[in-house]
């Protein structure tokens, strides 16, 4: 894997860029709903800067509403 010229940041830091609970945002990536993490030693994990924010981008201009979890899809 070549992280070249790539930024990381680190749980906290993506706290303050995406206001989710730890266990959203990692059953959103075993869904292939968000950015992958990077596994950077057994207690420290990290996210590609520019694809959490390609993720939000995406997010912003997709008009999509996320649904309640009571709620059904039509």
């Amino acid at each position: 894997m070549v992280l070249v010229g790539k930024i990381l940041i680190n749980r906290k830091r993506l706290r303050t860029k995406i206001p989710l609970a730890d266990r959203t945002i990692y059953g959103m990536e075993q869904r292939g709903e968000f950015p992958r993490r990077i596994t950077l030693s057994t207690r420290c994990v990290a996210w590609d800067l520019s694809e959490v924010e390609e993720w939000i981008e995406a997010r912003k201009s997709s008009g999509e509403q996320a649904l309640r979890p009571t709620a059904k899809k039509s």
